[in-house]
């Protein structure tokens, strides 16, 4: 309680303490139990809240076209920064909050971190306001917008609005998806205010513009040139990337990994059924519905069409998973390892391991590295076989050789 109350006067931000019990030997005879060690707690200071006044709801449009309510706010400080804006997430958690354009609202940062409207001061309210109606149709291209059965959140289903165009395009574009270094968001959003960008065909015609985009301000002919050598690369990323690319609802990175790796091409996953899908393990029925919804679209199927006519990676070659010390073993990775988490993980799956984030009774093995934590204290607690990182490293230099 005293920290708190000088908190604001700390020249520094906080958002809590650590309580430790200053005495190495009983700190050592009090021990750590599976989660957290017995000799020091955390303490979270509430988190800070201001008033201020909810000037008007905006709708932004996601790439699947989900629609986004965002509450407008006169600007405040809250916990070291001025806040302007907040998600409101749902219409349902308008209606809950009953939040109304014009009203004072309570706010804070969720962990300090995201600016989150608390409630409506409804004691405060000025005169009667109206209760916030949700709108009918998408903010962008005036489409009736749909509320899927036993979902909360409202969907522009127009696949030619604007706002979804520049997102899919701005996500299949990623890092995670193809990869198309130097076509980040600006540029995305400025090539499609430009009229060259309207869909994501449109970035593998974009060379049919190269003269004109010489002529534009800030477009040199190296810049250029590059652009387009990163789109003709990543015609070569495979087959996941562009799965995962498509942005296809429901379907992330593991999903894509997992899809391409079972059906190895682009037209036997076409061709599978909602009970073929739903038979892989980690796509549900859900998942597999969304897949089919996907591919029934016709214009959809042009898209794939096009891909492959601009001869874009449709297939891969089946893994060959050679037999190891780790197949079939459920593997657990923790601490900080030399090599990057990713390379590690795609080394174990390569070698037939199933790799869980968590340890229970079931994992068989738990890989560690550097200031590894509770998931080490619960291996020894539950007496399961450790390996360190060194370990880890000589046991694949083994199977290599084998």
């Amino acid at each position: 309680q005293e920290m708190a109350s000088k908190r604001s006067a700390l020249p520094y931000e906080i958002d809590g303490m650590v309580i430790k019990l200053n005495d190495l030997a009983a700190q050592r005879s009090l021990g750590i139990t599976a989660k957290a060690p017995r000799y020091a707690t955390a303490y979270k200071f509430p988190a800070e809240e201001v008033t201020t006044r909810l000037l008007d709801i905006t709708l932004s449009v996601g790439r699947t076209g989900r629609i986004t309510p965002n509450a407008v706010l006169e600007p405040v400080r809250v916990a070291g920064t001025l806040v302007s804006a907040a998600t409101l997430h749902n219409e349902d958690m308008i209606r809950q909050k009953d939040l109304r354009i014009g009203d004072i609202v309570v706010i804070h940062k969720a962990g300090d971190i995201i600016p989150e409207v608390v409630e409506s001061l409804k004691d405060r309210r000025e005169n009667e306001l109206e209760e916030y109606k949700f709108p009918k149709h998408c903010p962008v291209c005036h489409s009736k917008l749909v509320r899927l059965e036993g979902e909360a959140e409202h969907f522009c289903i127009n696949p030619d609005c604007p706002a979804r165009i520049v997102e899919s395009m701005i996500h299949f574009a990623s890092r995670e998806a193809m990869d198309i270094d130097s076509l980040g968001d600006k540029k995305i959003i400025q090539l499609h205010d430009w009229h060259y960008l309207n869909t994501l065909e449109d970035i593998y015609r974009l060379h049919q513009h190269k003269e004109e985009l010489l002529e534009r301000k800030g477009y040199s002919q190296k810049g250029v040139d590059k652009l387009l050598a990163n789109i003709e690369e990543s015609k070569k990323r495979p087959l996941a990337n562009l799965l995962f690319g498509l942005g296809i609802r429901l379907v992330g990175k593991k999903a894509a990994t997992i899809l391409a790796d079972h059906f190895l091409s682009m037209d036997n996953l076409m061709a599978a059924s909602e009970e073929e899908l739903s038979a892989i393990k980690f796509i549900g029925p859900i998942t597999a519905q969304s897949i089919k919804a996907y591919f029934k679209e016709k214009e959809n199927q042009e898209l794939i069409d096009f891909l492959k006519r601009e001869g874009l990676n449709m297939e891969q070659e089946a893994r060959v998973q050679k037999k190891s010390f780790f197949t079939a073993k459920k593997v657990v990775l923790t601490g900080k390892l030399a090599m990057p988490r990713n390379e590690a993980k795609a080394i174990l799956e390569s070698l037939g391991a199933d790799l869980a984030g968590s340890v229970s009774k079931k994992t068989d093995l738990v890989i560690y590295g550097e200031d590894a934590g509770s998931k080490l204290a619960k291996a020894r607690e539950l007496e399961i076989p450790l390996m360190s990182e060194e370990q880890f490293l000589k046991e694949i230099e083994h199977d290599k050789k084998d």
